[in-house]
């Protein structure tokens, strides 16, 4: 049986105005492109925010916990 297709995260784009406009919902801090995993980080709140279809998802309950040493 097939695979879907599951895209790269280097497909991943944001365009880096809205990178600068964006803050953390939780802290309101900035947050890091994680280009390899696809995600804005939180370093501040421990949370990665998923980005899918180039749409950061900015609520705080899809947002991953991240773990030690991320």
């Amino acid at each position: 049986m097939p695979q879907p297709h599951v895209p790269a995260a280097l497909d991943v784009e944001v365009d880096p105005r809205l990178l600068e406009i964006l803050v953390c919902p939780v802290t309101h801090g900035p947050l890091d492109f994680d280009r390899a995993k696809g995600e804005l980080i939180s370093r501040s709140a421990r949370l990665a925010y998923p980005i899918r279809d180039g749409v950061p998802i900015m609520l705080p309950e899809d947002a991953r916990e991240l773990g030690d040493g991320e």
